[in-house]
């Protein structure tokens, strides 16, 4: 019975051209879903700049980048990411970080101002760049950080470009980077002149 099927399909050559077409098709889509499971999957070890709180501890820090002495700081630690890169070192910015530590006393449940004060932050590449934008529609200061809106701003701002810094060293173009402050009502309006655009070179310093 089956050479006689494979005799009623070699009678019908379009029919046996139309299923070899949609073998080859199957082919090529399981190879390109093969190339993106192993693109997905490539895992990166990444240093991530944050702001950080210093809240529940005796610490202040002085920030040389605004100038002031804060009970906060910049700091980065090792992150494990995979993604478009460097949209997804932005969005690491603002993962939650609760600091160990060895004082029962320090019951800090979390230290990443972006979490803590609720500024949303994401990244897109652009033909003539990369587009960051602060989403500050929620912004809320808890009562237990002693921070400005600006400051925390500003201090967000610092880490974004320190850790742009970082993926900017081994790279052989510069890259463009522009910073749109969002959701700025008419209370916030003054924190839209932190707006900016600055150029990382290709050793990682600003042009």
């Amino acid at each position: 019975m089956a050479a006689g099927f494979a005799f009623a399909l070699a009678l019908v050559p379009g029919r046996v051209q139309f299923a070899a077409m949609k073998i080859r098709l199957a082919a090529a889509l399981c190879s390109a879903l093969a190339l993106l499971s192993a693109s997905a999957s490539t895992i990166t070890v990444v240093p991530i700049h944050e702001p950080i709180s210093l809240h529940g501890t005796d610490g202040d820090e002085a920030i040389s980048e605004i100038g002031e002495a804060l009970q906060a700081s910049v700091m980065a630690r090792p992150m494990a990411l995979t993604g478009a890169f460097p949209e997804v070192l932005v969005d690491a910015i603002r993962s939650p970080h609760m600091i160990p530590g060895n004082n029962p006393n320090y019951k800090v449940q979390e230290a990443n101002l972006l979490v803590l004060c609720n500024i949303g932050i994401g990244a897109e590449m652009r033909p003539e760049g990369l587009h960051v934008k602060f989403d500050i529609s929620q912004l809320t200061i808890p009562a237990e950080v002693d921070l400005t809106s600006r400051q925390v701003l500003n201090l967000a701002i610092v880490a974004l470009r320190k850790t742009l810094e970082e993926y900017q060293k081994p790279q052989i173009q510069a890259l463009n980077v522009a910073i749109e402050i969002d959701g700025a009502d008419d209370a916030k309006a003054p924190l839209k002149d932190l707006e900016s655009k600055f150029t990382l070179g290709v050793t990682g310093q600003p042009n």
